[in-house]
């Protein structure tokens, strides 16, 4: 981690500090980051934008009216933008870019599985989306250019009606900053704020997966009745005559409940799930296999000889007995379980004999686009 990303605090006092807590501005977080570090140029996004493999958006304001409109975009439609307040947005861009993976793992000290993606905006002057506020942690690395962010601590979070985006309709700034090349800008969940392009400017945006309690309850429901196996039948041997033959008795619904209490789950079925919903891909993510494939041998030959890397798109992570690979679960061999976790942790496996035992599984990878060899 640079010395300068969190303004001199250690990950362990930004965290007990500010993480879901309070705000942070860190002047020059990433030093020469417009020649060093910065993955994108404007022409890069752009071009980005126009893929269909992307999730992009174009939001353009004229005063108080807003319009949004979602890609892929053609050639004739960005070029037809203008020279003032419209912003484009592309999600995930660590999916195809290394220098935006790479900017990722600066924050390596916080769980992959709380990541979610880099995002980047390309904002003409006065572009951007509105106040509004985030349901997760995020941290604005400003890029090329410059923007002025306006943050609050207001509780009023009523949205303006009929809108494409969700707008707040009373924002009162509390404190209000310029941003330029390599300043960073840390929120927390549930802080209003605004940022508006001064200039052409490049905003990277590092958001934190925060999954409702609905859809985890619904995900888990769900694995849990694909292995479920409940013994017993619904039976009422000491049924008596009713007089009220339309209504639903007491005693029958009593029972349905009793059969309920055979559900049953452990934590290693509740942790198991957990690692299967945290790495599952998005819906619209689509993994490439190689254009060439390998026998056993030949992958096992060139993974040692040359390094492997997951895929910008793959997620992974791992329990003390499982690893979790885009949404499935693998049991943790004994041999080579240190080389999985460093997969893991680093995404990277330097050059390196690797065991028989692995290989089956890190093949299944490679030939379904989770992983690569790396170049010479």
């Amino acid at each position: 981690m640079k010395p300068t990303l969190l303004g001199g605090l250690s990950p362990a006092r930004f965290l007990s500090r500010h993480w879901q807590k309070k705000p942070l501005l860190v002047r020059g977080a990433f030093q020469h980051f417009g020649t060093t570090l910065e993955p994108f140029k404007p022409r890069d996004v752009l071009a980005l934008a126009r893929r269909d493999d992307t999730e992009s958006r174009l939001v353009r304001h004229a005063g108080r009216k807003w319009a949004l409109e979602h890609g892929p975009f053609d050639a004739a439609q960005l070029k037809s933008l203008g020279s003032r307040d419209w912003t484009i947005l592309v999600q995930d861009t660590q999916h195809f870019s290394r220098a935006a993976e790479s900017l990722l793992g600066h924050f390596d000290f916080i769980p992959h599985v709380r990541v979610d993606d880099l995002m980047v905006s390309l904002a003409a002057p006065g572009g951007g989306v509105g106040p509004h506020v985030d349901s997760y942690d995020v941290f604005l690395i400003q890029g090329k250019g410059r923007r002025r962010w306006r943050i609050s601590s207001q509780r009023d979070l009523t949205l303006r009606p009929d809108m494409p985006l969700k707008i707040l309709a009373r924002f009162k700034a509390d404190e209000e900053w310029v941003l330029e090349s390599g300043d960073m800008l840390y929120l927390p969940p549930g802080y209003a704020h605004e940022g508006v392009a001064l200039d052409e400017c490049l905003t990277y945006s590092v958001g934190f997966r925060a999954p409702t309690h609905q859809e985890w309850i619904e995900y888990f429901l769900d694995q849990l009745r694909d292995n479920l196996q409940v013994q017993g039948q619904y039976g009422d041997p000491s049924l008596r005559p009713v007089t009220a033959p339309g209504q639903l008795p007491p005693d029958l619904v009593a029972r349905f409940a009793d059969a309920l209490k055979a559900i049953r789950w452990t934590r290693r079925e509740i942790e198991g799930a957990v690692g299967s919903f945290l790495t599952d891909p998005k819906p619209h993510v689509v993994f490439e296999p190689p254009q060439v494939g390998l026998s056993l041998k030949q992958f096992q030959r060139a993974a040692s000889r040359r390094g492997l890397s997951l895929d910008g798109r793959s997620r992974m992570s791992y329990s003390a007995t499982r690893i979790f690979a885009n949404g499935v679960s693998h049991p943790l061999p004994a041999s080579g379980r240190a080389l999985l976790r460093k997969l893991a942790d680093a995404r990277h496996l330097a050059p390196s004999p690797l065991p028989d035992a692995l290989i089956p599984l890190l093949h299944e990878w490679f030939e379904a686009g989770y992983l690569h060899i790396d170049h010479d």
